[in-house]
């Protein structure tokens, strides 16, 4: 099973790059996008709804703002949208700016999140902060269930020193602060990181999920997302901030591949992800 998880940075403008053309070609069997910045009015051709999938949206209230999306070649079960949808608290305030969607198949669930970024400003990374707070135990009870997730999108958050080009300079960043790696620690149970430096790990007991990039190349300079600013792309100086995250069950059916980020073409200021698994989507 392909499943590719993008940050388009606008539907419509990935779209006239060649986005779904290139879709078409590849033949994932799950595609999770980020960062629409459509409302459901804007995405009705049926550009946005290519033969062969089920296209499932999750639009943010603001327009030209967030929002994320799944295409799945088999009908799911259930689709949730909204972490509001599959867990208990208010996440209105989430939610309205579409950040996760989730598909249901008979032994496991794919989500499509958008994590905020807290670069424009500090309310923001507040927001961020509490956002992943919020979500601890929600990914707690995910593992608990009798069920395998793969959680994809653009976390916005670059885990090892290795994930970023410039670390030294980005120490006091969003997406790259202490604070945020050491969640990470967290949330992959990785006790060999290189981010406790200057704040201790969480006191909760770390969980168990997987970083399915990492399981199958641990290469330095791969990167998913390049800054617009200067020449970031052409020196490959970036981040990789979008993962495909899975509980632990899927560890050993991530197949072995190349080409895991593709950068023949540009869509966005992010890289599609594609990683295969020994999985079948029927129902």
């Amino acid at each position: 099973m392909k499943v590719i998880s993008i940050n388009v940075n606008g539907i419509r403008a990935a779209a006239r790059k060649g986005l779904y053309d290139w879709l078409k070609k590849v033949d994932a069997d799950i595609i999770c996008i980020q960062e629409l910045k459509a409302q459901p009015d804007q995405i009705e051709d049926a550009l946005y709804h290519p033969e062969g999938y089920h296209g499932y949206f999750h639009c943010a209230e603001k327009k030209g703002y967030s929002g994320v999306a799944i295409y799945c070649k088999q009908k799911p079960k259930a689709v949730h949208k909204g972490l509001g949808a599959i867990s208990k608290g208010n996440w209105e305030d989430v939610d309205s700016e579409g950040r996760y969607i989730q598909a249901d198949f008979d032994t496991f669930s794919v989500a499509s999140l958008y994590m905020p970024s807290g670069s424009s400003k500090e309310e923001r990374q507040l927001f961020k902060y509490d956002m992943m707070d919020r979500f601890e135990p929600v990914l707690a009870a995910m593992q608990r269930k009798r069920r395998e997730f793969i959680i994809c999108g653009d976390w916005n958050i670059a885990h090892k020193k290795i994930d970023i080009k410039n670390w030294r300079g980005n120490q006091k960043n969003s997406g790259f602060l202490p604070e945020e790696r050491v969640w990470m620690d967290w949330l992959l149970n990785d006790q060999n990181n290189d981010s406790n430096d200057h704040i201790e790990p969480k006191e909760d007991k770390p969980l168990q999920f997987v970083d399915a990039f990492r399981e199958i190349n641990t290469d330095a300079e791969e990167y998913t997302w390049w800054s617009n600013r200067g020449q970031a792309w052409a020196n490959n100086t970036g981040w990789r901030i979008d993962y495909q995250i899975v509980t632990k069950g899927l560890k050993d059916k991530i197949v072995t591949g190349s080409d895991l980020i593709y950068k023949d073409e540009r869509f966005s200021d992010h890289a599609p992800l594609i990683i295969e698994y020994d999985l079948a989507t029927s129902n």
